[in-house]
């Protein structure tokens, strides 16, 4: 491996959607890309047959974090939206 490539964590795509701004709706819209979804899928696999490594399961860890974290804006975005069109 290429040490000067970067190995993109599932996570990454949601870091990477907070950091260039959002809007309310730009929240409720964000979805993973396939690629990021069928690297949790391979997570969630291995995780169900304790195949992780410790990296995998930090990963896996961050990622549910992070995913917790985004529903709770989803929510929030949605009360935003409907407050703005009463």
């Amino acid at each position: 491996m290429n040490t000067s490539t970067k190995t993109i964590k599932v996570y990454d795509e949601i870091v990477d959607f907070i950091a260039s701004g959002t809007t309310p709706q730009s929240v409720i819209d964000f979805h993973l890309s396939e690629a990021a979804q069928e690297r949790l899928e391979d997570l969630i696999y291995n995780a169900k047959n304790n195949a992780l490594t410790k990296e995998d399961k930090r990963e896996l860890d961050h990622f549910l974090t992070i995913e917790h974290i985004l529903t709770l804006a989803k929510a929030k975005a949605h009360r935003y939206i409907n407050t703005e069109a009463k």
